[in-house]
Formats: structure tokens, C-alpha cells, sequence
């Protein structure tokens, strides 16, 4: 009689993705690809064996009464490269990319990867969020304050939009979910 074993956590561990990412040699670059490139930018690298993290969110839209799921990058037009400098040469080659930036903070790039990565697999809620920061210029894309544009004051649980008009020199302030909120730019 044939007992089903289970794998052990070595054997798990060589399956997971991400540990063939951190095996490879290399160095992180960070690659802007043509508008909605990225996945068969992806494929492109994993038939030339190249390693690379493509985040992938499921996305739920509405056509009519028919739901429809999707799998989309969490950041359109970027895929992470882990490889040497003949690696992102090749990815070049493919044209279907715009540019390939390099990467200072190796270190600090690899943390917040892993963490995007554990947290997709742990099937985290994760929502594309533009990143906000104190005194830049935004518009609210929906909700009821729709079309608003002003300036960030505070990065906090709300961020405080501040609606200004300059000709009297004064501003007045609004508390809004920054997933609200774009950068103009």
C-alpha cells in the first residue's frame, strides 16, 4: 500500500519562486516597459532563463451584468530584473521595453520585494496606490470630490489635501483616502 507523503520543507522551498530569485546572481534593475508589455515581457525572460518578479494582482471589472477577473501588474509597465549587466543587455534586445534603471540600493530594493512578494502570497488586499508625498500637486480621480486638485500637507491615516487660492493668499484644507488621489504631473 502506497502512503502519500508529504513534501518536505525543503522541497517546498526549492518550488518557491522566489527562492530561484534569490539564488540568482546578480543585481536588481528596474525595467519600464512599452505600454502593457509586461507580461509577455515576463515570458520573454523565463524562456531566456532570466530572473525577474512580475507582481500580479487579480482585478475585477464590469462589462454589463458580466463579472470579469483579471491578472494585472500591481505597477503597469515595470518588471524587476535580478541579473548581471549581459542579463539586462538581453532584455533590451526584445523590444519591449523602454528603459532599463539601474538599481543604488540593492539591498533595500531585495527587503521590499520579498515583502510585496510574501504579501501576495499570503493573498494581501493589495490595491496600486500612488505614492504621495508632502507638497506635491494631486487630483481626486473619483468619489464625490472628483476633479479637485490641490497639494499634499500631510502623509498621515487621511492625507490633507490643501485647496489653495493664490490670488488671496489664502488655503483652506481637506482630510481624503489618499487611494483617491493621483499626481499631476
Amino acid at each position: 500500500m502506497n502512503i502519500p507523503t508529504l513534501p518536505s520543507s525543503r522541497d517546498v522551498l526549492s518550488d518557491d519562486p522566489w527562492m530561484k530569485i534569490e539564488r540568482a546572481t546578480g543585481q536588481w534593475f528596474v525595467v519600464h516597459t512599452k505600454s502593457r508589455q509586461e507580461k509577455a515581457f515576463s515570458q520573454t525572460l523565463n524562456a531566456m532563463s532570466i530572473a525577474h518578479f512580475l507582481p500580479l494582482i487579480i482585478r475585477t471589472s464590469y462589462h454589463g451584468r458580466r463579472k470579469f477577473n483579471a491578472q494585472v501588474p500591481l505597477f503597469p509597465s515595470y518588471v524587476f530584473l535580478r541579473g548581471e549587466l549581459d542579463d539586462a543587455y538581453l532584455a533590451d534586445r526584445t523590444k519591449r521595453i523602454a528603459s532599463v534603471i539601474p538599481v543604488v540600493d540593492q539591498e533595500q530594493i531585495s527587503n521590499e520585494l520579498r515583502n510585496l512578494y510574501l504579501a501576495l502570497t499570503r493573498k494581501a488586499p493589495l490595491d496600486p496606490f500612488p505614492y504621495l508625498k508632502k507638497g506635491i500637486r494631486v487630483e481626486v480621480r473619483s468619489g464625490p470630490f472628483e476633479g479637485i486638485q490641490g497639494i499634499i500637507e500631510d502623509r498621515s491615516k487621511n492625507d490633507r489635501l490643501i485647496l489653495q487660492i493664490e490670488t488671496l493668499g489664502r488655503a483652506t484644507s481637506l482630510e481624503i483616502d489618499g487611494s483617491l488621489l493621483e499626481p499631476l504631473e
